[in-house]
């Protein structure tokens, strides 16, 4: 059967979840749409690119026109989101519920909160106390809601911080590998030394497919495979290894503009800051055992993020 003739997959937001993901679900041998306020450019053979504004209902309403499965990947500048994410939510839903789509929706760990070092599993209490923190908790309770009332088919994956080829706006990617490979000022945020985890772009990707075949799955959240974590430190080390020479390396201990994190970013941000003074050590147990999906080795995640940057510095010097 060709992938035009397969059931459509549509995904919401072409940053770098979404563009990874599209490409994941074109290389299971689906037809995939991938959809951003303006039609993608360079998306991967077999990806329908798309544009629509899906913080509006007719906008989401068209993105979604023919979908089977809808993955909701979209995000908004961090002084945003607690103004435009609900009223994306909004829309989106009820284009599931019109459609008829089953929605995958990516999610964050700020609903749980600070949680004094302990590991997080899906059964971790929601003790948010931030304000994007409460935010995306209630986002998540009508989605659950709505398919508690059966007025959607909903499935929530919860991704660590994102790490992976392709991953700039993250705490381990644009502020960290273009200065490792470049001898400049890498960043280090907060207690260096506690387990942080962070989960492969491409886990997240092969997660949430994952996600959006398996029904059985719907109802619940989900941690998606992230690999064990290490402390922040240790990845430097790591990165020495793949560079060849030593990191100079700068510790924020409290937020403030460095690198690609502006002064507006590190405002927003410093309610979330407490990620890095205590440990963040996510456990996707659950997911592993019931679909059979192992998260990619950090020694493999980090030979492919600095291999990806290299050649990105690369291109951006011819």
């Amino acid at each position: 059967m060709s992938a035009a003739s397969e059931p459509l997959h549509v995904v919401l937001g072409a940053g770098p979840a979404g563009t990874t993901l599209a490409g994941e679900l074109v290389r299971r041998g689906h037809a995939v749409r991938l959809v951003s306020r303006s039609a993608p450019e360079n998306t991967v053979e077999g990806v329908q690119p798309f544009a629509a504004d899906v913080s509006t209902a007719d906008g989401a309403l068209a993105a979604a026109a023919g979908a089977a499965v809808l993955y909701h990947c979209v995000n908004v500048p961090y002084h945003r989101q607690v103004e435009v994410m609900p009223r994306i939510q909004c829309a989106v839903l009820a284009a599931a519920e019109a459609t008829g789509a089953r929605l995958v929706v990516l999610d964050t760990l700020y609903p749980y909160g600070p949680t004094r070092g302990e590991v997080m599993t899906e059964d971790t209490p929601w003790r948010a106390t931030s304000r994007k923190g409460r935010m995306r908790a209630q986002l998540d309770e009508r989605y659950l809601d709505a398919h508690r009332a059966g007025r959607a088919r909903v499935v929530l994956g919860r991704s660590a911080d994102f790490v992976g080829p392709g991953v700039l706006n993250s705490t381990l990617g644009g502020a960290v590998f273009p200065a490792a490979l470049g001898g400049g000022e890498i960043l280090g945020l907060g207690d260096i030394d506690l387990p942080h985890s962070y989960t492969d772009i491409r886990d997240v990707a092969a997660g949430l497919a994952t996600l959006g075949t398996r029904p059985e799955g719907d109802g619940r959240v989900w941690h998606l495979p992230t690999a064990p974590a290490v402390t922040t430190r240790e990845i430097h080390a790591m990165i020495e290894e793949r560079v060849g020479h030593p990191l100079q390396r700068v510790v924020l201990t409290e937020p403030r503009p460095f690198g690609p994190f502006d002064a507006e970013f590190m405002d927003e941000y410093a309610e979330m800051f407490y990620q890095h003074t205590e440990p963040q050590i996510v456990d996707s147990t659950a997911f592993e055992r019931a679909f059979g999906v192992r998260p990619t080795p950090l020694d493999a995640t980090l030979d492919a993020t600095v291999e990806w940057y290299r050649a990105l510095l690369a291109g951006s010097r011819s």
